[in-house]
């Protein structure tokens, strides 16, 4: 019986130890990646970000099936809003702000503005493919964030 509990006590701290070598290397990972993303040049940063919006564009383009008109529309709304909500967070950072739920905050706004905007340009069948392709499930995410922040 003792050896036994004794075992026992041995695999815990065996965990225990395993536990901390692995926060240890998931915070060098997360040092490494966030060293790796500073290094990059404005330029560089500003060419993925364009390119992320690009993406984004020609995603919803094909799964829309939007018209010209559309696409023009919604590259704009993505580019502004987007810009501004990068803007904030960058504000935000340089005031050495540290509080995560002001981020969510700030980019809730944003998205909840990039929402309604594509909402008034997208036919009701778009809409209705927008919302399963996700929106609906962010816009309830954001509620909930915000009901929580209420409370």
């Amino acid at each position: 019986m003792c050896g036994l509990l004794f075992a026992f006590k041995c695999f815990l701290l065996t965990l225990q130890f395993m536990k901390k070598i692995l926060v240890t290397l998931l915070l060098c990972a997360a040092s490494y990646i966030a060293l790796a993303q500073e290094n990059k040049t404005p330029e560089q940063q500003e060419k993925e970000f364009y390119e992320a919006i690009e993406n984004q564009v020609t995603r919803l383009t094909e799964m829309l099936e939007l018209d010209d008109a559309q696409v023009f529309y919604l590259d704009s709304i993505l580019t502004h809003d987007y810009k501004c909500m990068q803007d904030e967070f960058g504000d935000m950072s340089a005031a050495k702000v540290s509080n995560s739920d002001l981020f969510y905050a700030v980019q809730d706004k944003w998205m909840e503005q990039i929402y309604q905007s594509v909402h008034k340009i997208l036919s009701e069948e778009q809409w209705n493919k927008y919302l399963k392709a996700g929106a609906a499930r962010d816009k309830k995410a954001r509620e909930k964030r915000a009901a929580k922040k209420n409370k």
